[in-house]
C-alpha cells in the first residue's frame, strides 16, 4: 500500500519551543477567549504531526461535543458544538482502554473493521484524555489522518501529551 504524501513535519525541538513560547504566552489567560488561546496549540500539534485533524472533545453525559477543532484547509469533517455518541467515538474507547492511544494504519488492524464507521476515513490516530485537576476527565484531545502514518511513534504520543497538559490548564481557567 503507497503511503500518502505528506507535508514536511517540523523537528521536535521546533515543537517544544513554540509549545513553550504558547505556554508563556496563555500564562495569564489573555485578553483572549478560550478558543483563540487553544487554536495555536492545536495548529502546532496539526502541523507538526502532519494530521489532519486535530480537536477538543469535552464529554457531556453519553455524547463527545467538539468544543475546538484545527483542520488542514479543505479537510474539515466536524465543526464546533457538533456531538456523537460517546460510545461511537474512538476517543472514549481509548480512554476506557478499549484502544491504543496511537494507530498508525487503522485499515490495516482487522479488530477496527468491527468498529462504528464514520462519513470520513480514519487512516491514524492519537488521542489523548484531558484530566482535571482532581482527575476527572474533562474530555479528549484526539487528532487523526484520512491516510495511515507509519511514521508515528511513542515521541508524538508524548507531544500531544504535553499539548493535552497546556490545553487542560487553559481549560481549567477559562472554562470550556
Amino acid at each position: 500500500m503507497a503511503r500518502a504524501s505528506r507535508p514536511e513535519r517540523p523537528s521536535g525541538q521546533d515543537f517544544e519551543a513554540e509549545l513553550a513560547r504558547l505556554q508563556v504566552a496563555t500564562a495569564d489567560g489573555g485578553s483572549g477567549g478560550l478558543s483563540m488561546l487553544l487554536s495555536p496549540v492545536l495548529r502546532l500539534v496539526r502541523e507538526h504531526l502532519g494530521m489532519d485533524v486535530v480537536f477538543v472533545a469535552q464529554f457531556v453525559g453519553e455524547n463527545s461535543v467538539f468544543r475546538h477543532v484545527e483542520a488542514r484547509p479543505g479537510r474539515r469533517v466536524m465543526a464546533v458544538g457538533e456531538a456523537c455518541a460517546r460510545e461511537r467515538s474512538y476517543c472514549q474507547r481509548v480512554v476506557d482502554g478499549r484502544l491504543p492511544p496511537l494507530e498508525r494504519n487503522v485499515p490495516a488492524r482487522e479488530d477496527f473493521s468491527r468498529l462504528p464507521t464514520f462519513d470520513f476515513p480514519i487512516g491514524s490516530y492519537l488521542s489523548v484524555p484531558l484530566r482535571l485537576q482532581g482527575g476527572r476527565i474533562y474530555g479528549v484531545l484526539c487528532c487523526f489522518s484520512f491516510a495511515p502514518n507509519e511514521d508515528l511513534g511513542q515521541r508524538d504520543l508524548r507531544r500531544l501529551e504535553m499539548a493535552a497538559q497546556l490545553a487542560t490548564r487553559l481549560i481549567e481557567e477559562l472554562g470550556t
